[in-house]
């Protein structure tokens, strides 16, 4: 009996991990920024931030437009500079992901 729920231990920490690890870096909590692209357009003094997002639950259910053109028609930007995305994760749960543009 022992043998069984150690195999079972096993198998849920490999299926806890392998899952989490190519979501992103957390297993536990995650909050990170990420560098998407960049493009030849520089930043200036009138660079606008526009920000898109969406939310999934348990992995099934997601909800939301975290699109880069969504994002640039937020803040009314038609040349692009760089992206970047925000993402926040509590156990694999809950996962918020938010795409920022930089641009003009």
């Amino acid at each position: 009996m022992k043998k069984v729920f150690m195999f079972l231990g096993v198998a849920a920490i490999v299926a806890l991990m392998s899952s989490c690890s190519t979501l992103g870096a957390g297993m536990v909590y995650e909050g990170i920024t990420v560098p998407h692209s960049v493009t030849s357009n520089t930043i200036s003094d009138n660079t606008k931030v526009g920000r898109s997002n969406y939310i999934s639950v348990l992995g099934i259910v997601a909800v939301g437009d975290g699109g880069v053109n969504a994002a640039a028609k937020n803040a009314g930007i038609k040349k692009i500079s760089h992206v970047d995305e925000q993402r926040t994760s509590i156990l694999g749960v809950f996962t918020k992901s938010e795409t920022i543009v930089y641009g003009e």
